[in-house]
């Protein structure tokens, strides 16, 4: 039986050299796999999933008018494989949830499960909510503890603790935190 999977995690954990190393398997295999990537996230061109470790591939790009009963309605593949879903809409995520389990086929998402402000993405709270399983990728603070939480700093390295909830930057502009240094 096919699942929706969330594998979630704070920045620099992995997520997106993970799911790299998933469609590698798959076509290792001689199955296909469909790549979807936020259309928000461009630092590395639009509709490239590039890990921070050098690792990229071209992928389809969706957005929040994205219907996915209709992009993957013909789709034949062996695993669906979505980068940034916290980027997702609360409807994409019941969209993707159905059509696992009317289709019999796999939907990996990867993501973030909160912002630099500790506040839920409605995406990966809908993901939190409706995935079949939930797998944490895990990554270490400065400090040494496990990390769950990110902090956005400025162009001096100073925290930020206010402004919107997405600002696409990456390794600059964001940090891992344990709870603990989150909230110091």
């Amino acid at each position: 039986m096919a699942r929706l999977w969330f594998r979630f995690a704070a920045m620099n954990a992995g997520k997106t050299s993970s799911l790299l190393q998933v469609a590698h398997n798959y076509e290792e295999n001689g199955e296909q796999v469909l790549l979807l990537t936020s259309a928000l996230d461009d630092r590395a061109g639009h509709g490239v999933i590039a890990s921070r470790i050098g690792l990229q591939r071209e992928a389809m790009t969706y957005d929040t008018r994205t219907d996915f009963l209709a992009l993957l309605q013909d789709v034949t593949v062996a695993c669906v494989l979505i980068d940034e879903a916290q980027f997702l809409t609360v409807e994409q995520v019941t969209q993707l949830h159905r059509w696992v389990h009317i289709r019999n086929v796999p939907v990996m998402c990867f993501g973030l499960r909160s912002d630099f402000q500790g506040r839920a993405f409605p995406g990966a709270a809908a993901l939190l909510t409706l995935a079949d399983n939930l797998e944490e990728i895990r990554t270490a603070c400065r400090c040494g503890k496990k990390a769950t939480m990110n902090i956005r700093v400025d162009e001096s390295g100073n925290r930020m603790r206010e402004g919107d909830q997405v600002l696409i930057g990456g390794n600059g502009r964001y940090r891992q935190v344990c709870s603990r240094c989150f909230y110091s």
